[in-house]
């Protein structure tokens, strides 16, 4: 009996769903991915590409510039205006005012350093002198061409009469050649320096006085040390005038103040005080941090025994109970929005006449 042979076909896997295939590939790889996905990934790449390759000039053009641009920022520094001290011209002119006010006639050489050309005199020489001169006003007019102001204390001398003193003021032109620390208009900081009046002096009339604003200490406290803020100013200008106390032991903390050396009073006493708290029946110590301004009248006792008034104008902060001294200020403070005005001049000592406006013409 005949087997019949039967044709043996391989045995081969059946076809894997697309489904199942990126579900093995993900497992393999850890990446999931389609055909489609891959399809639309590579044309993004190759979007992307195109378009670096197109922007690649103008990126270029963009380097270029601001490559260019920063080197122009970092060389150009900013200007440095160097403006012309007026500190030597002023020392001049005192020093020829003084010279000028003791000339006269046979000792014009004496002005010679001070304005060359040659001058003649009449009046007596050393009929007045100087005791002091002071630069009061320098204006530069144009570049290294000075004009000051110089208050001179005038000694007038007369045979048989008592010496007679008075401030008078007058106006000197000078001339300043050398750099722009000596007055001058020179570029090179090694320039020659040199100085030159213009002219003769002239007598000017004085500044205006002056009405003070109103200060800020409108409450008066007068000088008993029972009230906590009299007495914490009494203490602190002692040790500061006398050397005796602790200095710091009335100050805030941070406050560097020193006292003056060597002490030039033996003894200090409050003869008045003011401050802004706006009730000087408050004695009490408010919290920590208040802050308060005090004006302080003194009478200071030197080793001579002589005794000479002062004025302070302190401000304070509260502490742990306490006053203490938080500043020692320039100068009293004035209230806000006071400003001073000008006061009527009296007779000017110098000249002997009283200044006044001009009156209006009539119509």
């Amino acid at each position: 009996m005949k087997r019949e042979r039967r044709s043996k076909k391989p045995v081969t896997a059946p076809a894997t769903p697309p489904e199942e295939h990126d579900a093995v590939e993900h497992e393999v790889t850890g990446w999931k991915a389609s055909t489609a996905g891959l399809s639309g990934l590579t044309r993004l790449a190759r979007a992307g590409a195109w378009l670096l390759v197109a922007s690649g000039p103008l990126l270029g053009l963009l380097a270029l510039a601001s490559t260019a641009a920063e080197p122009a920022d970092t060389r150009k520094a900013p200007a440095v205006i160097k403006a012309a001290s007026g500190v030597a011209p002023a020392g001049f002119a005192e020093l020829y005012v003084a010279a000028y006010l003791e000339a006269g006639q046979g000792t014009e050489s004496t002005l010679a350093p001070y304005y060359p050309t040659p001058v003649s005199l009449t009046n007596t020489p050393g009929a007045r002198s100087a005791n002091r001169t002071v630069a009061v006003a320098t204006n530069e007019v144009s570049s290294g061409y000075w004009a000051v102001t110089v208050a001179a204390q005038v000694v007038s001398h007369q045979a048989g009469r008592p010496d007679t003193t008075a401030v008078q003021y007058f106006r000197v032109g000078v001339q300043a050649v050398g750099p722009y620390w000596a007055g001058g208009a020179a570029a090179k900081p090694d320039s020659t320096v040199g100085y030159a009046a213009t002219s003769l002096p002239a007598q000017v009339a004085a500044p205006d006085t002056l009405s003070v604003g109103d200060l800020a200490y409108g409450t008066t406290r007068g000088n008993a040390l029972t009230d906590p803020v009299v007495d914490t100013a009494s203490s602190f200008l002692t040790a500061y005038l006398t050397g005796t106390g602790d200095l710091d032991r009335y100050s805030s903390p941070g406050t560097r103040l020193r006292p003056v050396s060597p002490a030039p009073y033996t003894a200090v006493k409050v003869t008045d005080s003011y401050d802004n708290s706006a009730n000087a029946g408050i004695q009490s110590v408010p919290s920590d941090g208040t802050a308060r301004r005090l004006l302080v009248n003194i009478a200071a006792t030197n080793t001579a025994g002589q005794t000479y008034p002062l004025t302070y104008a302190l401000d304070l902060r509260s502490r742990g109970g306490r006053w203490e001294v938080w500043a020692l200020t320039e100068a009293p403070a004035l209230k806000s929005g006071s400003a001073p005005s000008a006061a009527p001049r009296p007779t000017d000592p110098g000249t002997g006449t009283r200044t006044t406006a001009p009156s209006a013409p009539a119509r």
